[in-house]
């Protein structure tokens, strides 16, 4: 890719950072289901957990294409540990965009300084894809809203210090009358979550749901007009999606170098594996996928840099949906080229698989990015 010295400068610290601290940890991680907070503190110092926050509430004012970088280098190792860089973007960006001055200068400084944990919530048990089906209620009374309902599918939520939380304010379903608001889950009375997800692999990354009990939110938590936050949402879902395809791609050119190192040291037939031409044509194949989808996430991250808003929705649904399809085909063939070994979990192809497979389902699901993508050919 054609990056700046200093993006550059930016790949290498990340790069050196992942294979010290994150590398030695991925398996463990997997293994343990456990959230590793020794690289919240450390992502905090180096300016990874706040990317996005701007210069002038104490942020490093990263963009688009750093982000992708970063989780592009991490997911290497472990795509579970690359989605605490850049973590509190999702919660970042409703507040830059649709927020009030005075609801930036009351977070963002907070979430600049590093070590917060941050959350936004949308689905729930009967509205995924169809966020339109929320049931979550927020009610006015007085100068506060009472929110009941449940949300799924938290990201971290059970560990945020602030969560934007998605609650329909009008109407029983559309997305007109869905609001957004900031909770803080460790101090509001009724808020509490239920069990961990048992989930088949990014583990590591908790999701959990949230049981909202006639919790009572300030009015000034409010993010944006009442009403208008489905829309709020939308934004930090396509300015999330690129990073999971970056994610996508960095899990992707570990599996292809565990599966070179492999190939060159296996021996069959008295002959390192790598000689024979179906692993060679199944490495090449796995190498072109790889550039053919970094190419993609980074050119969707310059139009998100650039300001370009309407080649950005589009180009994040192809940038998470190829990106993730291509992991999922790079990782189980990653697993063939290792042979039974890559059914084990003495090797990292085993894991690397189970992890690609969620990226195709979450951030919204393929299906859904393709539905994106055709509507804006046949608009």
């Amino acid at each position: 890719m054609n990056f700046t010295e200093e993006q550059i400068a930016f790949r290498d610290s990340v790069r050196r950072m992942a294979e010290k601290h994150v590398a030695p940890i991925a398996a463990e991680i997997d293994e343990t289901d456990r959230f590793p907070t020794e690289l919240v503190k450390l992502y905090g110092e180096m300016g990874l957990m706040q990317l996005w926050v701007p210069e002038k509430y104490g942020g490093p004012e990263g963009n688009l294409t750093m982000m992708c970088i970063a989780r592009e280098e991490i997911s290497r190792f472990s795509p579970a540990c690359g989605s605490i860089a850049g973590l509190n973007t999702m919660f970042i960006m409703p507040l830059l965009h649709f927020g009030t001055e005075e609801q930036r200068r009351r977070f963002l400084p907070k979430i600049a300084a590093g070590g917060v944990v941050t959350a936004i919530a949308i689905s729930e048990p009967q509205a995924g894809s169809d966020v339109s089906a929320m049931t979550t209620r927020a009610v006015k009374d007085g100068d506060s809203y009472v929110i009941n309902g449940r949300k799924q599918w938290c990201s971290y939520g059970v560990e945020a210090d602030y969560i934007v939380l998605m609650a329909r304010t009008a109407g029983d379903r559309g997305a007109d009358g869905i609001s957004a608001f900031v909770i803080e889950p460790k101090t509001m009375k009724g808020v509490s979550f239920g069990r961990h997800e048992r989930k088949m692999g990014w583990r590591g990354a908790p999701n959990t749901p949230i049981y909202l009990d006639n919790v009572r939110v300030p009015i000034e938590n409010l993010v944006g007009e009442e009403g208008k936050g489905f829309r709020a949402s939308l934004r930090a879902l396509d300015l999330n999606r690129p990073t999971i395809g970056a994610q996508c791609v960095g899990l992707a050119q570990g599996a292809l170098e565990a599966s070179v190192a492999y190939a060159k040291e296996r021996k069959q037939f008295r002959q390192a594996i790598a000689e024979f031409q179906g692993v060679q044509f199944m490495l090449a194949d796995m190498a072109m996928n790889i550039e053919a989808a970094r190419a993609l996430v980074y050119e969707c991250a310059r139009a998100g840099d650039v300001g370009d808003w309407q080649r950005l929705n589009t180009l994040a649904s192809m940038a998470k949906c190829f990106g993730s399809d291509m992991a999922m085909k790079v990782t189980t063939d990653a697993v063939q080229v290792f042979g039974g070994y890559g059914y084990t979990k003495d090797y990292p192809v085993e894991r690397m698989m189970r992890d690609a497979k969620l990226a195709q389902i979450f951030e919204g699901t393929n299906q859904i990015q393709r539905v994106v993508i055709a509507r804006d050919l046949l608009r």
